[in-house]
């Protein structure tokens, strides 16, 4: 007999950023680290023999929790990779439940109909990760081994070992960050002793972009959002200053233009379903030849914040400029400004100086994985 802890990877950028990541290599989260260090803390004292990983990113930092306490060499192997989505890698939830209503209803409640151009199906996931998961438990009898893949991979998976039917999400859901499903092969075939067991992570606290409304973007239009631009600058710029001293909305409406004439893809609004939700205005010329990325202005309506929304219009910023090949990125925030400090802090930014006599601090943020 074999036994297998089938992992999922530690949460990651696009889980985070409510993003489709499927073969788009990204890193982990702070709290993925965090999830990895109480997935190393549990797995300690266990016997583990091997360890198999894909070869992308997540799931071989996420393999590090058991390399930690246990002197094993990762194995990679590509066909335990997540589904490749094709045109949809990189798209914003929101976006493609929005712009492919139909279609993103399949995905998630009906994965066997699913197929989109360029894509794999489910089918074509079971395919490849069953046979390879097969191979693994025969080449290690009367050994116990661990097996770090993917959410939908590990999903197809427990799908055909279990008989429950992918539209069942109830007694099948999608396995949390980092849990452990435990099964075994015997004479044969797999079964499953447990599945999903992500106790290990519960002192962690839920993560709040699991509860957040899922915000999309439509390109801004000069010609009909002047207004409501210049009343989402001047709430900002109130809740910042405190009074609306030297603000001056045709400059920073014109400015937005220009930004927008430059790349209409760096001036977006946001929403929740319809409810205008917010926007984010990206100077995209600034500092390109130092590698650095500007946000002008990020915004989000005040019934949206403190729900996890927050980091989906930072996401637009940090997806475009990493496309862009900055290694920077900066904006400026105002020193008394409390609540946007510490959302900053919290994703990585950090205070290179003030100016305006200290009214005003610049801060930076790096992107990629030297973020981490």
């Amino acid at each position: 007999m074999t036994e297998i802890y089938l992992i999922r990877h530690a949460q990651a950028e696009g889980n985070l950023y409510r993003m489709m990541q499927g073969h788009w290599d990204g890193d982990v989260t702070d709290m993925g680290r965090r999830q990895i260090e109480a997935l190393a803390q549990r797995l300690k004292d266990e016997r583990i023999d091997a360890l198999y990983s894909s070869d992308l990113y997540r799931t071989r930092l996420t393999a590090c929790a058991v390399t930690k306490y246990h002197d094993i060499p990762i194995h990679t192997d590509k066909r335990l990779r997540e589904i490749n989505v094709g045109p949809w890698e990189t798209l914003f939830f929101a976006n493609v439940m929005h712009d492919e209503p139909e279609s993103a209803g399949l995905f998630m409640h009906d994965p066997d109909k699913w197929h989109i151009e360029g894509a794999e199906t489910y089918a074509d996931v079971t395919a490849r990760a069953y046979p390879c998961l097969e191979e693994i438990a025969l080449a290690h009898p009367g050994q116990r081994v661990a097996v770090v893949s993917h959410g939908v991979t590990i999903r197809c998976l427990l799908s055909k070992i279990s008989g429950i039917s992918l539209r069942d999400t109830e007694n099948l859901p999608i396995c949390r960050n980092t849990a452990i499903s435990k099964l075994r092969f015997e004479a044969g075939r797999f079964t499953a002793e447990y599945m999903n067991d992500y106790s290990h992570i519960i002192p962690l606290g839920s993560l709040a972009w699991s509860k957040s409304a899922d915000l999309r973007h439509e390109s801004f239009n000069p010609a009909s959002d002047r207004a409501y631009y210049e009343r989402c600058y001047a709430d900002a710029w109130q809740a910042a200053h405190g009074n609306l001293d030297g603000f001056s909305p045709a400059a920073y409406f014109e400015s937005a233009v220009k930004h927008y004439k430059k790349d209409p893809g760096a001036v977006l609004r946001m929403y929740a379903g319809e409810q205008p939700a917010g926007l984010i205005d990206l100077d995209t010329g600034r500092g390109a030849h130092a590698g650095v990325g500007w946000i002008s202005l990020l915004y989000l309506h005040p019934e949206f914040r403190y729900q996890g929304c927050g980091i989906q219009l930072l996401a637009r910023a940090i997806a475009k400029y990493a496309a862009l090949g900055r290694r920077r990125l900066r904006l400026h925030a105002a020193a008394d400004n409390a609540p946007a400090l510490a959302f900053y802090k919290k994703h990585g930014f950090e205070a290179l100086g003030s100016e305006e006599d200290g009214r005003l601090l610049l801060m930076e943020r790096k992107l990629g994985r030297q973020a981490q």
